[in-house]
């Protein structure tokens, strides 16, 4: 599988990142394993988790997902065939939020003890943290540098205004830099990324990694009608806003396309998202080991310029 580089990292990492929000939630640790010796054995070596992952279900306290890989890495003997993505900052209960230095040291402990690590590839700012100076917490970053416990960082949820002023920072200060920006952005949602967020990553050669890349499911192709949001737990929660003349314009334009490529809808929709040049990897996750199929299907297939435009159209 060809990687890419992510931002000026120096790490290079496969066209598709695999989401492990799924760990703890709505696949058991044993399911967990075998997916991720599934994904591992067709080359999707970039996970993306975060140690606020699953601390929405009941009886969970965040750290769940972290705790899974964890205890898998270990029973491989796997770390250093993997590129690890977490993140640090939403609400884990007690006080425990944000961006500030003092909490993102303590932070950083305990995602390394639950992944059982010395390091992490790829730390990322969940959120933005306004009440934070950026050159704070850029600072703890470059501790967590050069103690060699992170490689390199990212952020998530940024504006385009915060994520340039934390780039002009780290410039100015000789701290280290964002090298990835996670929005969300996928056929469904391409206005969050779209425009300004896209001109600043570009500009400054910033790798990009999608979430909610296959809309929370709805780019599947299998919710089609009120009917289908039982198929899954998020589906009553997520697909409803796509159910519009627009979602079907979408599915309609992914129907055609994976009829000419004979891929799935899924497929084809995470392959619009590689064919973007500013799109480093997109992040898809699967709850069954045969849905890998369809992850790796899709980096696999180059849509041509003719498709991604008509897909282009169908969701403008």
């Amino acid at each position: 599988m060809k990687h890419r580089a992510l931002g000026r990292s120096g790490l290079t990492v496969p066209p598709l990142c695999f989401g492990c929000n799924v760990f703890g939630w709505t696949v058991d640790e044993t399911s967990s394993f075998r997916l991720l010796d599934t994904v591992l054995d067709q080359g999707l070596t970039f996970l993306d988790t975060a140690d606020v992952y699953s601390r929405w279900v009941p009886g969970h306290s965040g750290g769940e997902s972290e705790t899974i890989i964890g205890k898998w890495m270990k029973a491989r003997g796997n770390r250093n065939r993997v590129i690890l993505a977490t993140k640090v900052g939403m609400d884990m209960g007690g006080g425990n939020v944000g961006l500030k230095p003092d909490y993102i040291a303590r932070a950083v402990e305990d995602s390394l003890r639950r992944l059982q690590t010395d390091f992490i590839d790829l730390y990322q700012s969940h959120k933005d943290d306004e009440t934070t100076p950026q050159e704070e917490t850029l600072a703890a970053y470059d501790k967590l540098i050069k103690a060699g416990k992170v490689r390199a960082i990212g952020a998530s949820n940024f504006s385009a205004e915060r994520l340039q002023s934390a780039l002009d920072i780290a410039k100015a200060n000789g701290l280290p830099r964002y090298e990835s920006m996670q929005p969300e952005y996928s056929l469904a949602e391409r206005s969050s990324y779209e425009g300004a967020l896209q001109r600043v990553c570009e500009a400054n050669d910033v790798g990009v990694i999608t979430f909610f890349s296959l809309a929370a499911g709805f780019l599947t192709g299998k919710y089609r009608s009120e009917s289908d949001f039982a198929k899954s737990p998020r589906g009553a929660r997520s697909i409803p806003k796509y159910m519009n003349p627009r979602g079907m314009r979408i599915l309609a334009g992914l129907d055609e396309v994976a009829a000419e490529t004979r891929a799935e809808p899924a497929a084809v929709a995470l392959a619009w998202l590689m064919a973007k040049p500013s799109v480093t990897a997109p992040i898809a996750s699967a709850t069954r080991p045969e849905q890998v199929a369809t992850l790796v299907a899709a980096t696999e297939l180059e849509l041509s310029k003719d498709q991604v435009e008509r897909l282009d159209a169908a969701s403008a």
